[in-house]
């Protein structure tokens, strides 16, 4: 059976690291993102068969009605769609500019409401169709000084769990929920010591997540193995969520 999915964000990151993946298990990829050389690049560690660029912006309803039709011109159909663009802006109530927190509730938000949109036509007409999220741990609960990105993560975790059921069962709807991740994104903590002290002490196996480690969860969701996963919100986190917030008493 061929299998067909749209990766947005795909230029870097997890969503790099997706199309990977995807492409490793015999899908047609198209991979979508707002930079054509970062697209390009990973493009060009795919197979050259089965993998297709399309350049725009999800948050736009036009960009994003254009890529599910390439993605159909190119595959004759779609099977998967993996919502991944995003962004995070940070800023605590009161000094987040409402430019800031517009552009998170537009991409992160938006973008999914776009995609989804746009692909359900052809997401009904596919055997074994889903839908898999990227939101975060930050839409499981809050951060300090995170509120915006917050708002967004945690819109998009219900998002997923109201898609479930109104979809259900023609398409399966899932989300992964990462904790920190090498990604372009997590840069400024990464490059932060303390910062990354702090992390890797509240994250129970030691270090933040490897895109790949959010690629193949993503992968198993939108796999035969999943077929009766759905409307689920899965931390890709390393053990942080396990915790209730209280330090380590053993330390």
């Amino acid at each position: 059976m061929t299998r067909t999915a749209i990766i947005t964000g795909a230029g870097s990151g997890i969503g790099a690291a997706t199309a990977k993946r995807f492409a490793e298990d015999g899908w047609n990829v198209v991979l979508n993102g707002r930079t054509h050389d970062k697209l390009d690049a990973v493009a060009g560690e795919l197979p050259e068969m089965g993998v297709r660029v399309v350049e725009g912006d999800v948050s736009k309803p036009d960009d994003a009605e254009r890529l599910v039709t390439e993605a159909v011109e190119s595959f004759g159909g779609l099977t998967c769609l993996v919502n991944n663009a995003g962004i995070a802006r940070g800023g605590v109530p009161g000094e987040l500019s409402h430019e800031d927190f517009d552009a998170q509730m537009r991409i992160n938000v938006g973008g999914i409401f776009n995609c989804v949109t746009a692909a359900l036509p052809e997401l009904k007409k596919a055997d074994g169709a889903c839908i898999v999220n990227t939101s975060s741990v930050s839409g499981l609960g809050g951060d300090w000084s995170m509120f915006g990105y917050n708002a967004s993560k945690g819109a998009v975790s219900n998002m997923t769990r109201a898609m479930a059921l109104d979809l259900a069962p023609d398409i399966r709807v899932n989300a992964v929920a990462p904790s920190l991740t090498r990604t372009d994104m997590s840069s400024g903590i990464r490059d932060n010591d303390d910062l990354m002290a702090r992390f890797t002490d509240r994250i129970p196996m030691g270090r933040g997540a490897e895109p790949e480690d959010i690629a193949s969860v993503i992968a198993f969701l939108a796999s035969a193995d999943a077929g009766f996963v759905n409307g689920v919100v899965l931390p890709v986190d390393g053990g942080l969520s396990a915790s209730n917030g209280q330090p380590n008493f053993s330390a």
